[in-house]
């Protein structure tokens, strides 16, 4: 259900908990307060009232942002905004907040919006409301409240979706963000060819020259050469190692090639399967041959010998790093692959001979080539000789050097300088140590945004060596480029040399530069300086707030993420970082998945130990994002203790500073409830009898709903499968707790808690003691069977299947017994059994001696099992198509295990029996009314037309590949769906006797005749089946019919519970991709779901709040052209022909939508059609699937403001909710439960009356039983039975609809009942009016208007009533003498109502006068063609409805499957 309530009114408990928002902001306006007066985190601020149970819970809040402007006066003495001063600030300029909400449209649920011009005429201007309401309807407070606060109902992620989740394990489909076969590389060869003194032969080299070697001058050394070049080779050691210390290094200087070979031999045997990096410098020796061989020497250095890439890809295998410095290295590049696929080959052809030889792979190589193929190094004596090698080891030394030769401004500071900047690479707070730590940064960041999502892992994340080689190559492809070398690798990259980050960094160094002198100086004792510091990570965390502002537009990857990774890392921007990320995975799955690729996991899981308070709510948003998307990370919170960190939070000794706690408990419990799914390990070191407490205590957090329902599934995953875990629960009380949320406000809870409880069941001893704990839970579940939800009727049939499967041997009994008693009822109904012909129904007393003697002989009676057994026929039919659908499969198995068993035998010709009395019952049915024994003298049919059919055939084929066994369920099903369900499951056997006893025979009120106290359409004929064609029945959403031999059908069922509530399918990413939303199984769910800004309706621009605005401006448009037109309607003739269309079937009620041009007629049976009526255009035809001998009492639109659904009840009990009504491929079903569940038989069958609450978001519900029952649609359960204080039926029903207060009963004994709801139920009634002496045909209250109260019988008197007198306003006689009247509709707004007689009229009158404006007779064709020169004035009208808003008539006779509109003469431009 959706809320929109005004910041003065009570905060409603939310399912979007965007609390953390606050406390985020404050603590960004905290860090950066030059930006504490920007929206920097959305420009949105939810704050939460104290009283959060005035409002459903489940209710999402949407609030109306007061604007200022001008004010004036109406009429009522109201002052509000002009309406036209309200559009200029809402289309201002100021953008520095973000535009208000949408509000509600006006409607008749509540007055007149105040920002409306006023059109009422003078002459109106001095009327009262009815009932005292006057004063309080148009006071400031009561019409802002009216006005802020409404309700969307049956909107909910579960009307979605259904509860059903989109996949078995949504952690399946996630990205693999974790580098499953993650290498590391353990050796290296750093192999130095320089032979000091003697250049090759094929190389020229300029005077001056470039000499540097790894920062040393061979040529101005002192010693020999053999120790130069060990400097030279320490020296590369030493860079190498500030990559990576763990790797073994080995330097070999000037090898020969019997030393090459052996070396990489032996690197390659000792390194197993982990990389080798090999590192050749080439510069003493001649380049490469076009054939990519590259040069060593001889033993005596007395010659070159060539090494072939063949051979030494066969010494050192894969995997393997390259690092190729030397000119022309671009020719090894080229010829390496050829050779690693000779390789493979002849690796084919050995495994063709010998399946079983091992041999070394060669495939998995990369290599880093200083040059291309024709280019010679850099020789510029500035640079160092080895300038490729610089690069990959030494990035920040060799930057500054070329910073300062390619800066053409002068600083003064030569390359000697650049060398003397203060501190150490792995000291982040030195000089130095920042230049290394944004370095880091900004590669990293080049590498995410250029390369490919698969290479940037396999490079930067999978190995510590080759992430820093290619972050430094980097590096190296912008330095050499600009030295006319192309640097090459394998895998080749993308152009990365014009980044415009290189732009920053040049900027930082330039920085740093700029404070050398005065560093040098300091250290040198002169004047003391302190550092500043560079802004670059605070600018770069600003630039990422400028992105998640924004929105994350096309859900582009935010370019800074990998800076955020590396801010992480110090204490002083941390606090900042972590907030713009978790702002950042509150985005959805998709920014978890890049946050968790780019490498955010470590870190996260590190801070865990971490004992800072501050950290701690962000920290927890964080990792419920995490395993929202992925729950794989449970050995990883077990390490050092991770999972304690949660299990902490949930103790309410340990505060938690943040306002809303209990948001974040709710995440805290989450993470714990993920941790132990499926985790032995998890749940053996989770298990305590704290943790326990802790969930019980939370349990019954009425403010908090996610608390609530996460704390059930914390302990649903701490005990399943886990024995000692159910001990520990029992011995805390916690599945008796568990029982007692089958009341809870919110389905979601009911439904958690029932999966908890389904995995309490099963411990492996099955004693005397652990039965009676299982049967003290299944007793107390039944309770659930009639719950709203089919989300949590669903899971109770997961639970009841488990029990089943438990208790199998004691249910076949109970199966057998019932197949017994069921053929018993059969036989007594064919031939033994008392028949009244007047009533044309069985006479059945189970209280009999015949029937207490069969109970007890019965093993079953009293039991739990067969109380469940009971239940299961019941829900068997179900009106949810996945509720029965999975309530027949227990039945069938239960019944095919029944065959299976010793009873077998006995069992067979019992379904038999059942099947053969099931068809003669059928057939007798089916018998045209002329010989069946209930048919009146007249020949028509004596039972009321809403009562219910005796047991049928099931239309449905078994899953079983039998029939009989099928038939035999459903018959006993159909059986007790007739004469109602038991209010207490556990005395479901002995409340039958009162349940199936009818009410005495004849008429409550002996003074008066029979007829009187009847339905006026007791007598109408019904379409015979034979001539009814059938509609097509909408499905819920996602659903499928079951293969029985699919593994969904085994025994017990499964539930998907868990995995939709923590499933997401972003409805946003389908509207803002176009795809159709109905191929969405799921919705967004909380931990998935953005938390910290609003939904696509409320962000100004999208698609769906433009069309939310153009509804809301629609439907003020309707009310400023209608209302106007009020008292023309009173005055006038309603005579102006508006429509005409053949509905195809026999209309007997309509209902008009508010402001769309839709009518929806309900015929005789089970047919609903949607009119287009200002086209007479059929929109949709579907069936509402009530059950033969049943019809559609009602139909109402309800959420007309916005997206409408369209609500039925039908006369077995049953309301249903359509989705896309009007749509016949989208149109779905939201939810169908039984409004009814104890129908009381009488001869005087009202079927189910009901009245619909938007503005409560509640539906009232009544008929043949002596409650009145007040569903919330929010909670989706009965939550008041209020007495309807009578025996005779209730046959209308309405209420105040705008404050919901009051309620108005009418009963077949013309009486009139008016309850107060605000009052105890047994106290509830404040007015009784018995001045109708028969059959009320309908009560109504405006909605409008001044809420007239009228109410009509079936004698023709319409009565105006008023609240606080007992007498009578006015009565009106609206159909002829002797006439019946056969409906009575009533305009919401103008002083009209419609009676329609059985004498073929339609009369208008006005509220205040005794004579009629206009009587109609509607038409058909025949009427035009000469067939039949007069109307048919013996067939009564069948319905008539007027139109909420315009002044629109519309009505249909009996017999006759037209409809006419009619409309006001003066009003056309209302229409």
């Amino acid at each position: 259900m959706l809320a929109v309530t005004s910041p003065t009114l009570p905060y409603p408990s939310s399912n979007n908990h965007r609390n953390l928002h606050q406390y985020l902001s404050a603590q960004i306006r905290q860090l950066s307060p030059e930006r504490s007066g920007k929206a920097s985190m959305g420009g949105k601020t939810h704050v939460r009232q104290d009283n959060a149970q005035a409002v459903e819970p489940s209710q999402r809040p949407i609030r109306r942002v007061a604007t200022e402007a001008p004010a004036r006066s109406t009429p009522n003495g109201v002052s509000t905004p002009d309406r036209d001063a309200i559009g200029t600030t809402l289309d201002g300029d100021d953008r520095s907040t973000k535009p208000a909400p949408l509000v509600r449209s006006n409607s008749d649920f509540g007055p007149r919006r105040a920002d409306l011009p006023d059109r009422r005429e003078p002459a109106e201007d001095s009327w009262e409301l009815r009932h005292g309401w006057d004063e309080k309807y148009n006071s400031p407070e009561y019409l802002d409240k009216l006005r802020d606060t409404w309700y969307m109902c049956y909107t909910e992620k579960r009307h979605e979706t259904g509860g059903k989740p989109r996949q078995e394990n949504p952690s399946r489909n996630t990205s693999e963000w974790r580098m499953r076969d993650r290498l590391k590389t353990v050796s290296a060869a750093l192999t130095i060819c320089l032979n000091i003194g003697v250049d090759p032969p094929d190389v020229v080299k300029t005077n001056p020259t470039a000499k540097l070697e790894c920062w040393i001058d061979p040529t101005a050394s002192i010693g020999t050469n053999n120790k130069t070049m060990e400097q030279i080779g320490k020296k590369l050691q030493e860079q190498y190692e500030g990559l990576s210390i763990r790797v073994r290094y080995k330097q070999y200087l000037d090898p020969s090639v019997e030393e090459t070979k052996k070396f990489c031999m032996s690197l390659r045997r000792n390194a197993k399967d982990e990389r080798i990096l090999f590192h050749y410098n080439g510069h003493g020796v001649p380049l490469p041959t076009p054939s990519g061989e590259i040069w060593v020497f001889n033993r005596n250095y007395t010659q070159y010998i060539p090494v072939s890439l063949y051979d030494l890809q066969m010494w050192l295998g894969a995997p393997s790093l390259f690092v190729f410095d030397c000119s022309n290295a671009g020719n090894i590049i080229a010829n390496f692959h050829r050779f690693v696929a000779k390789h493979e080959e002849e690796n084919a052809k050995a495994r063709k001979n010998d399946p079983s030889v091992q041999l070394q792979t060669h495939g998995d190589n990369i290599q880093l080539a200083a040059c291309g193929k024709s280019e010679s190094l850099p020789t510029s004596p500035d640079l160092p000789a080895d300038l490729f090698t610089c690069c990959l080891t030494t990035p920040i030394d060799i930057s500054l050097r070329f910073f300062l030769l390619e800066n053409p401004l002068p600083n003064g500071l030569t390359l000697r300088d650049v060398t003397r900047i203060p501190g150490r690479l792995a000291e982040r707070r030195s000089p130095l140590g920042e230049l290394n730590w944004i370095f880091t940064a900004i590669t990293d960041t080049i590498a995410w945004n250029r390369l490919p999502r698969t290479t940037f892992k396999k490079l930067f994340r999978q190995d510590l060596m080759v992430a820093a080689l290619f972050r430094n190559f980097l590096l190296s492809e912008r330095i050499m480029r600009s030295n006319g070398c192309h640097p090459m690798s394998v895998p080749s990259l993308p152009e990365t040399h014009n980044h415009p980050l290189w732009q920053a960094w040049d900027l930082t160094i330039e920085m740093v530069l700029a404070q050398l002198p005065a560093m040098v100086a300091a250290d040198e004792g002169g004047t003391p300086y302190e550092y500043r510091h560079s802004d670059f990570f605070t600018e770069q965390l600003t630039a990422f707030e400028v992105y998640l502002v924004q929105g994350a537009p096309n859900r582009e990857a935010p370019s800074q993420l990998p800076i955020v990774l590396q801010v992480l890392l110090s204490q002083v921007h941390r606090l900042r970082a972590l907030i713009l990320l978790s702002r950042f995975l509150d985005m959805g799955p998709w920014a978890v998945n890049l946050a968790l690729t780019i490498g955010i996991f470590p870190y996260v899981l590190k801070l865990l130990q971490s004992a800072a308070f501050e950290l701690k709510p962000v920290m927890i948003f964080i990792w419920a994002r995490i395993l929202a998307v992925d729950g794989g990370c449970q050995t990883d919170l077990i390490k050092d203790n991770g999972y304690q960190y949660f299990i902490n939070i949930l103790n309410p000794a340990n505060p938690l500073v943040v306002t809303n706690a209990d948001e974040h408990r709710a995440m805290a419990v989450f993470v714990v409830a993920m941790f132990c799914r499926g985790f032995n390990q998890g749940q053996t070191v989770s298990l305590s009898p704290d943790l326990f407490n802790c969930c019980i205590n939370h349990m019954q957090d009425d403010n908090n709903q996610l608390l609530r329902q996460w704390s059930c599934l914390c302990i649903s995953m701490l005990w399943a499968d886990f024995p000692e875990a159910k001990w520990a629960g029992i011995r805390c009380q916690a599945h008796i707790m568990l029982c007692e949320r089958w009341n809870d406000r919110i389905p979601d809870v009911r439904a958690a808690a029932l999966h908890a409880l389904n995995n309490f069941l099963g411990i492996p001893d099955l004693t005397p003691q652990v039965a009676h704990y299982e049967e003290t839970v299944a007793t107390l579940v039944m309770r659930m069977a009639a719950d709203g939800s089919s989300m949590v009727r669903r899971e109770l049939l997961v639970f009841c299947s488990t029990f089943v499967k438990r208790y199998q041997g004691k249910f076949l009994v109970a199966a057998f017994e019932q197949l017994a008693k069921e053929k018993e009822d059969l036989m007594q109904a064919g031939g033994h059994g008392e028949s009244n012909p007047k009533r044309g129904t069985l006479v059945k007393t189970d209280s009999s001696q015949d029937s207490q003697d069969s109970k007890s002989t019965r093993v079953s009676y009293g039991s739990v099992q067969g109380t469940m057994w009971m239940h299961l026929l019941i829900m068997s039919i179900d009106p949810h198509p996945e509720v029965a659908q999975d309530a027949k499969c227990m039945v069938d198995y239960v019944h095919e295990r029944l065959l299976q068993s010793p009873l077998g035998p006995r069992a067979q010709p019992l379904m038999d029996d059942i099947i053969r009395l099931s068809r003669r019952a059928a057939a007798a049915k089916s018998q045209p009314p002329s010989r069946q024994a209930s048919v009146a003298p007249n020949g028509r049919r004596t039972p009321a037309a809403g009562s219910p059919a005796p047991p049928a055939l099931p239309k449905n084929e078994s899953y079983l590949s039998m029939g009989m066994r099928k038939s035999a369920s459903m018959a006993a099903a159909l059986k007790h769906l007739t004469f109602g369900t038991p209010e207490a499951p556990a005395s479901l056997e002995e409340k039958s006797a009162t349940t199936y006893q009818r009410v005495p025979g004849g008429p409550v009120r002996t003074r008066v005749p029979a007829e009187w106290i009847k339905p006026p359409d007791v007598h109408d004929p019904t379409t015979h089946a034979k001539t009814y064609v059938k509609a097509k029945t909408p499905k819920s959403n996602g659903y499928t019919k079951r293969d029985p031999n699919s593994p969904a059908a085994s025994m017990p069922l499964k539930s998907g519970f868990f995995d939709w509530s923590i499933e997401v399918l972003h409805l946003i990413e389908f509207r803002a991709n176009h795809i159709p939303e109905k191929h969405a199984l799921t919705a967004l769910q909380y931990f998935r779901e953005p938390q910290m800004r609003g939904t696509e309706s409320e962000e100004p621009g999208s698609g769906e709040y433009n069309k939310k605005l153009w509804r809301r401006n629609r439907n003020d448009r309707v009310l400023a052209e209608t209302q106007p037109l009020k008292v023309v309607a009173g005055t006038s003739k309603w005579d102006v022909p508006m429509g005409f269309f053949n509905n195809g079937t026999q209309p007997t009620k309509m209902c008009f939508h508010q402001f769309e041009d839709h009518l929806a007629i309900a015929d005789d049976r089970d047919t609903i059609c949607i009119w287009d009526w200002t086209k007479n255009q059929r929109l949709n035809r579907f069936s509402n699937a009530n059950p033969d001998g049943t019809r559609i009492n009602e139909a109402r639109f309800i959420n007309e403001d916005d997206q409408a659904f369209l609500l039925t009840g039908s006369s077995d009990g049953i309301v249903r909710v359509f989705r896309n009504y009007e749509s016949p491929e989208n149109i779905e079903l939201v939810s169908a439960f039984r409004g009814l569940t104890r129908r009381i038989a009488s001869p005087r069958m009202a079927g189910l009356v009901l009245d619909w609450q938007q503005g409560q978001g509640k539906l009232l519900v009544a008929g043949d039983d002596r409650v009145i029952r007040v569903w919330s649609a929010a909670a989706e359960i009965c939550s008041t039975e209020i007495s309807a204080r009578s025996s005779a039926p209730l046959t209308s029903l309405t209420t105040d609809a705008v404050a919901g207060e009051i309620l108005i009963a009418g009963y077949g004994d013309g009486a009139l009942r008016v309850f107060d709801q605000r009052s105890p139920p047994q106290q509830a009634m404040i007015q009784l009016w018995k001045k109708h002496k028969q059959w009320i045909t309908n009560v109504h209250m405006q909605r409008g208007g001044l809420r007239e109260l009228v109410s009509g019988c079936r004698d023709g008197e319409v009565k105006l009533w008023d609240l606080r007198w007992r007498d009578e306003i006015s009565t009106v006689k609206a159909v002829e003498e002797g006439s019946v009247m056969r409906g009575l509709s009533v305009h919401e707004h103008a002083p009209v109502f419609a009676a329609g007689s059985s004498t073929h009229t339609l009369t208008l009158y006005n509220t205040s006068s005794p004579h009629p404006l206009s009587v109609l007779e509607p038409t058909s064709p025949s009427s035009y063609s000469g067939v039949l020169p007069h109307l048919n004035r013996n067939t009564p009208i069948a319905s008539a409805a007027l139109h909420p808003h315009r002044m629109v008539l519309a009505g249909a006779a009996m017999g006759s499957t037209w409809v006419n509109l009619w409309g006001c003469k003066g009003a056309e431009r209302g229409v």
